[in-house]
């Protein structure tokens, strides 16, 4: 368990322009999507200001962001990463648990990832993660290479859209057996 105050701005720049799609995408009715609030304990309080200055993450925060897409539940997760290889360490066990029970209740979930050196966003899907998961499971590498990735689900910069992630999520419903999309 972190705490708030040092902790600083990790992954706020990625925060701010995955906001700035969904306002887009919202305005374009395209999408509806909420950021999810880290749940917080305060342990200390300014008793002038009446501001928090010292509080804990709570642990089972489950993804950064929930709603739907033309009818289609959605949520998922935003993590970012500097180099091009990925610590599983950065997704916890209670965040792929709830979103394969969001998957069973009929909707998609996936983590948006984005390496900040290449400047690139890729949509990572469920089962592309189970599938590094159970290899870390029986032994394997504890992280997954950028080059391990499919390149289809890299998303293309767009005009106006900073984090086209509907582009994925397209492929995504493509690629899965019918009675499921």
């Amino acid at each position: 368990m972190g705490t708030w105050n040092s902790r600083g701005l990790r992954g706020s720049t990625l925060e701010e322009l995955v906001n700035r799609t969904n306002e887009i995408y919202r305005e374009k009715g395209l999408a509806l999507i909420q950021k999810v609030p880290t749940p917080i304990t305060p342990v200390r309080m300014d008793k002038e200001s009446r501001h928090i200055t010292l509080a804990y993450f709570d642990q089972k925060s489950t993804v950064d962001y929930i709603g739907a897409v033309q009818g289609i539940p959605v949520c998922f997760d935003a993590k970012e990463c500097s180099t091009d290889v990925f610590p599983l360490a950065n997704i916890h066990p209670h965040q792929v648990k709830f979103m394969e029970e969001f998957e069973k209740q009929g909707g998609i979930s996936f983590f948006l990832l984005f390496f900040s050196q290449r400047d690139e966003f890729y949509y990572l899907t469920l089962s592309q993660l189970t599938g590094f998961w159970n290899r870390r499971e029986l032994g394997g590498r504890k992280s997954f290479r950028i080059n391990e990735l499919d390149p289809t689900f890299f998303l293309p910069h767009q005009n106006g859209i900073l984090v086209p992630y509907l582009e994925g999520l397209n492929r995504d419903l493509s690629l899965r057996p019918e009675e499921e999309s």
